[in-house]
């Protein structure tokens, strides 16, 4: 084209050029590619997968396995415990009846001062070999009432006492631990 040409020509003719020189390099640029499908029933793929299930599935079950150990070796433990705080507890109450006897024997007025050291020298040791084996008297005179660990079997009206404390011991109570062997039996202050 000539400049005069170029001159006299319109603006709607200057577009059409524009959108014929944008066509012309679109078509010199590559297509764009489109996504690549993926092939639908692929065998390595669903083998894959297959897989993948059976390993979550396996690590379920090791998960499950070693929790399950976790509590049977606690639950053991704490049944060994148990029963040797049990065992304890049996031998104790089989030997609670010679502390009453000291304890009455005890409280017997005698002339003869070596059969009483000798009575009192078998309480001590006796509440040594109790103590050693972790069972403690449970504390009774004076104390609040608690039916957790002494057994009321008389009630008495004491101004000098406070509602429901203990009055007067009758038999002395055992413990092992927070286990109670024997109730103390008392006498209570309303």
């Amino acid at each position: 084209m000539s400049k005069k040409d170029k001159k006299n020509e319109t603006p709607v003719q200057d577009e059409v050029l524009e959108q014929q020189g944008e066509e012309s390099t679109q078509a010199q640029q590559p297509p764009e590619e489109a996504p690549a499908e993926e092939p639908q029933n692929d065998p390595m793929l669903a083998e894959l997968e297959s897989l993948k299930d059976q390993v979550a599935k396996q690590e379920d079950k090791y998960l499950r396995l070693c929790a399950e150990y976790d509590n049977y070796r606690k639950r053991t433990a704490k049944e060994k415990e148990a029963a040797w705080t049990d065992a304890k507890a049996e031998t104790a109450s089989a030997f609670l009846p010679v502390y009453d006897n000291l304890e009455r024997a005890l409280k017997q007025e005698t002339a003869d001062e070596a059969y009483k050291k000798g009575v009192e020298m078998t309480m001590n040791q006796l509440k040594e070999v109790l103590a050693k084996l972790g069972i403690t008297e449970i504390p009774a005179q004076g104390q609040p009432f608690d039916p957790n660990l002494h057994n009321a079997v008389m009630h008495v009206e004491d101004e000098n006492l406070g509602e429901n404390v203990v009055a007067e011991v009758f038999q002395a109570g055992f413990q092992c631990g927070e286990k109670v062997i024997r109730f103390a039996m008392v006498k209570v202050a309303n």
